[in-house]
């Protein structure tokens, strides 16, 4: 099992080296067409020379967007190719605005999940074209049925390009799909979302919950303890309700379901069109949308958003890891051991326990402690953790250092026919900003990146290095967002020296892929 495990890691290592040009190793079905070309983000405009010249693994060239270019809001952005670690730079990146109009709920994809066998589910969104979603700048005062929202995206992609590609030209449209169904509850903020759509919720206080009628009808057990409003009771005067029978649901629940939806139908999506399409790898998945006034963050994997407002940090993503996930991930191990194969356990020690420990008492936990306890070793404590490493060398079998995300439907432990798939999720956390809670500033910005940026230099790191590039720029230079982004890869990249790229005090530089998007949150404050 040991060997079999060293040569999971390496041959995992080896097809995401391997996978550079067709977007992963090999592939049985590498015959298939590709379902999107290969290529870098659309908004930078870059022609087939220059999206080569970024493949630089030896100078690795910053790449940012040019100034006579403009994405919404000013937003500012930056990438640069890893050093060796993929022929491709496996990030995607996506910023647009889009708009939601009204459309039959049977024009987008189910959002339930689907009993047909997936070689049979009829692909909804072929090709992420003509769907009539993107936004005319032209009409946007004329769309009087829709709702736009600007859409900021990044998708880090490992053994191979292909999911995160695709992901990054049809998540938005997902995102819309899911709101076209809501659109008219979100119009109407004055008035809670219906618990049934199409019904009108009843506003008064005491008819909550109960049938409409001229009274509160009282339970049997209220009317035999003579309860206020029942017969005989000393006044027929309702008492004011002590607890409301229906959940209230607020419009930003909605949003926050929508999106969660969105990324469980781009998942689906990618597991359909593997059958059709060359479509390799996985990816992580880091979306923000900004819709009536909030900032909404959705993370699946391990990239990572924060605000910086008047020098304050405000964490809007986690990290979803083998260590922030492993009672999750445990529990699953534990509830279907089959997932295990029979060669992993889903406990975790400090160490492999060996052989010659069988019968003494050793540190574990399971998916039910925080804590650690002393167990005696059984034979079957001799099988390959389920989660093994700390930092980022943790791995879930031995295999993949994250555990949400888009893709990897055919991902198995080295030389087995264990799936890792059942283990990964799809689901992301959304958190949400209020833009209105204050007024921004210039300087005021959220910064968005993969984790090539994030392995190397700290939330307090980063928001230093913005601030004070900002504060020496002007604040009326729309590109200064873009310069900051530039500015700020250049530090967790790092100067390639005789020991490697170096960073500050000589620390090692990202050898990753980093893309990073710098979004001024001052407009939203001027949004209508």
């Amino acid at each position: 099992m040991l060997g079999r495990v060293k040569c999971a890691v390496a041959g995992f290592m080896g097809g995401i080296m391997a996978g550079g040009s067709s977007g992963g190793g090999c592939n049985p079905g590498s015959e298939l067409p590709m379902k999107f070309p290969y290529m870098r983000p659309e908004f930078l405009g870059l022609s087939p020379d220059e999206v080569e010249c970024s493949a630089d693994h030896t100078a690795r060239p910053i790449v940012i967007l040019r100034e006579t270019r403009r994405l919404p809001w000013a937003t500012g952005y930056a990438e640069v190719i890893n050093a060796g670690k993929s022929a491709l730079n496996e990030d995607q990146a996506c910023c647009e605005l889009v708009i939601a109009r009204r459309r039959p709920m049977s024009y987008c994809p189910p959002s339930t999940p689907s009993k047909t066998p997936t070689a049979k589910r009829r692909n909804s969104l072929p090709n992420g074209e003509c769907l009539g979603l993107c936004l005319d700048h032209s009409k946007l005062g004329e769309d009087s049925e829709g709702l736009v929202f600007h859409y900021w995206a990044l998708f880090d992609g490992h053994a191979g390009s292909g999911a995160a590609v695709v992901a990054s030209r049809l998540m938005q449209h997902h995102i819309a799909c899911q709101l076209q169904a809501v659109i008219e509850i979100l119009r109407n903020l004055s008035s809670l979302p219906p618990t049934v759509l199409g019904e009108e919720p009843d506003t008064n206080p005491y008819l909550q919950g109960n049938p409409p009628g001229p009274h509160r009808s009282l339970t049997r057990a209220a009317s035999l303890r003579g309860a206020s409003g029942a017969p005989g009771s000393p006044c027929n005067t309702p008492p004011p309700p002590r607890f409301y029978t229906e959940k209230k649901i607020q419009h930003e629940s909605l949003v926050i379901g929508a999106i969660e939806n969105a990324f469980k139908e781009m998942d689906a999506q990618i597991e359909r069109e593997k059958q059709v399409f060359y479509i390799t790898g996985g990816c992580t998945a880091l979306t923000v949308v900004y819709l009536l006034g909030k900032l909404y963050v959705g993370n699946a994997g391990d990239s990572r958003a924060i605000i910086i407002r008047s020098n304050e940090i405000i964490p809007m993503s986690t990290e979803f890891t083998p260590e922030s996930e492993r009672q999750r991930l445990q529990f699953l191990g534990f509830m279907q051991p089959h997932l295990l194969g029979n060669e992993f356990t889903h406990l975790e020690f400090p160490r492999r326990v060996q052989r010659k420990e069988v019968g003494k008492r050793m540190l574990y936990r399971d998916f039910t402690m925080n804590g650690w306890a002393y167990k005696t070793i059984e034979e079957e404590d001799l099988k390959f953790p389920l989660i093994y490493g700390e930092g980022k060398k943790a791995r879930v079998l031995a295999t993949i250092g994250v555990t949400r995300g888009l893709g990897d439907h055919d991902l198995k432990v080295h030389d087995s026919n264990i799936y890792i798939k059942p283990f990964l999720s799809c689901c992301p956390e959304v958190k949400v900003y209020d833009l209105a809670q204050c007024e921004h500033g210039a300087d005021d910005v959220l910064v968005m990146a993969t984790d090539g940026l994030w392995d190397v230099l700290s939330n307090q790191e980063v928001a230093e290095s913005v601030t004070t590039f900002l504060a020496n720029c002007d604040p009326d230079d729309l590109h200064r967002y873009t310069m900051a982004a530039q500015d700020l890869v250049m530090r967790a990249r790092g100067v390639l020296r005789d020991r490697g790229w170096r960073i500050t005090n000589e620390r090692l530089g990202s050898g990753d892929d980093i893309s990073a998007f710098i979004i001024p949150l001052m407009y939203g404050n001027h949004q209508p």
